[in-house]
């Protein structure tokens, strides 16, 4: 059995500022961004749709927006609208910790479609060019929530040898925010990055990424203790899946209507 370490969540301090890991968990987000954008640039399928740095850069300024604004959005309404009503000075502390991801790509998502009509690009090849980029990033996320030690796990069965004792929780857990690391993050980034290294129908990467990501949020939620459960036709399940489920959906459903207008001839190869 594990001991989680309870680092001190402040990295270092200047002064009276405070840097948290937490933001710096952000900061390497936004580098790993730029980091893997620019090797994805100099892919042969990337390069014939004349991808420039400069596009990176100025997509990561509306995407950092994008981020942090809907993931603050969407820990208040989606997760936790009674305490920050009671508490509304809080929404601005995100240092905290609390960030919706189901927020934060609907940001992101809103962010590409203002940047794209401010650079002339077609939305569907934005989405599938940043898709890839995405994962690692939301991994880093992940290691902050888990240095702040949020997210617990639900009850880890007996003798689990990575089960983990928890601040303020009498029995071990599973150590939820390192799974979602690996699989949400990590799995869904490798399978993802292989899979957009080919030329595909236009919107096929950004589907897989929402397809993926789905389906591996949906999985790593049973190892998490909710924020609050629905259930509906006999069926329980956590705030989390709830939320996952129409990103599967229509993941699949933009997948085939991306392989089905490829096939038909009515849209080019793209991303």
């Amino acid at each position: 059995m594990l001991i989680h370490p309870m680092p001190d969540p402040i990295a270092f301090s200047i002064g009276p500022l405070h840097v948290h890991w937490y933001g710096l968990m952000y900061v390497l987000a936004f580098g790993l961004f730029i980091a893997l954008g620019r090797v994805r640039i100099k892919q042969a399928h990337i390069a014939a749709l004349n991808w420039k740095k400069e596009d990176l850069d100025d997509m990561l300024f509306y995407g950092m927006l994008g981020v942090v604004i809907g993931g603050r959005l969407g820990e208040v309404l989606f997760y936790r609208p009674a305490f920050f009503l009671a508490n509304p000075l809080e929404i601005f502390a995100v240092w905290h910790g609390g960030m919706s991801f189901h927020g934060g790509f609907l940001g992101v998502m809103l962010a590409m479609w203002l940047w794209s009509r401010k650079a002339g690009r077609n939305l569907f090849d934005v989405y599938d060019f940043i898709a890839p980029l995405v994962p690692l990033g939301y991994a880093a996320g992940r290691i902050g929530n888990f240095i702040n030690a949020e997210l617990p796990g639900r009850a880890a069965p007996e003798g689990l040898p990575w089960a983990m004792m928890w601040p303020n929780i009498a029995v071990p857990v599973h150590p939820s925010p390192l799974y979602q690391a690996l699989v949400d993050g990590l799995l869904v980034f490798a399978i993802l990055w292989l899979y957009a290294r080919k030329e595909r129908p236009r919107m096929a990467v950004g589907a897989m990424f929402t397809l993926l990501y789905g389906c591996a949020r949906f999985f790593t939620e049973y190892f998490r203790v909710p924020d609050y459960e629905v259930s509906f036709a006999g069926f329980t399940i956590s705030s989390g899946q709830m939320l996952s489920l129409p990103m599967i959906v229509g993941g699949v459903a933009l997948l085939l209507w991306a392989y089905k207008r490829n096939a038909s001839g009515s849209a080019p190869l793209r991303a």
